[in-house]
């Protein structure tokens, strides 16, 4: 699956940005669109062939992206190093985080591998810590930034699998709340972004069941990564300037209505 947003506008024209585990999916369609609304992208992840391609495909649109290599699952002194990297390949400034990547070993908790637990909570809620905590500091200093960190329509249900998937998704977003807090004063916005059931590459084998999972939805279909990448990029740019701390659900429906 590719990623089909267009240019569009100029909302982050002079801006830079940095977008977590967007080789692919929703990642590669919110790095495409902020550079088609005028940022510096970075792209980001572990594979870099996907990454270059999308960099190439940004630029042929007339956009800006670098890629940035970037393990969220490695050590401290590596996510440390990434964002040091990546905020050098931005010419020193970083206006826009985008904490994007995120694990999903959708099991029993009882069938939860102790790795894929270690890598789980690494990724989905040490390594936004760990970047917010290298980059919004310079926001504040300068008195403007936008953090926005990729949740999911999951953080607020009890469901009977993926049980510490869920948990980290709500740690993300009690962390927006709080990051909202402690920078808001200061001039940087912070926001979650909640996707419901997104179709992407990774899921496309069981699209039957997404499918199924959004028949009785309001929307009536499955979410794409399009569709939430817009949602980024309103809480990256100035139409939200006065939204704080705000969980936005783009889920078409599913986590506030009951159809059936």
């Amino acid at each position: 699956m590719t990623t089909t947003t267009a240019p569009t506008g100029s909302r982050l024209a002079g801006r830079t940005a940095i977008v977590t585990g967007s080789t692919s999916g929703i990642g590669a369609a919110t790095a495409t669109l902020l550079a088609a609304e005028g940022a510096h992208v970075v792209v980001s992840g572990r594979d870099a062939g996907r990454g270059e391609d999308l960099v190439a495909a940004i630029e042929g649109a007339g956009g800006r992206a670098v890629f940035v290599a970037a393990d969220l699952a490695g050590t401290y002194e590596q996510l440390r190093t990434f964002a040091a990297e990546a905020t050098a390949a931005l010419g020193g400034r970083v206006d826009v985080l985008v904490n994007n990547a995120g694990i999903y070993p959708a099991t029993l908790t009882e069938d939860l591998p102790d790795a894929d637990l270690d890598a789980m909570l690494a990724v989905n809620v040490r390594a936004p810590h760990v970047l917010v905590a290298a980059i919004a500091p310079a926001m504040a200093a300068r008195g403007s930034g936008a953090i926005v960190t990729v949740g999911s329509w999951m953080a607020r249900v009890g469901s009977p699998f993926a049980a510490m998937y869920t948990a980290t998704k709500a740690a993300d977003e009690q962390l927006t709340r709080a990051w909202a807090a402690e920078y808001g004063p200061r001039g940087v916005r912070v926001n979650t972004v909640a996707p419901g059931v997104t179709l992407t590459p990774g899921n496309e084998a069981v699209r039957a069941q997404l499918d199924a999972m959004t028949a009785s939805t309001p929307a009536g279909v499955v979410v794409t990564p399009d569709a939430v990448a817009r949602g980024v990029l309103f809480l990256a740019s100035d139409d939200a300037a006065m939204v704080h701390g705000v969980t936005l659900d783009v889920d078409g429906g599913i986590s506030a209505t009951r159809m059936g």
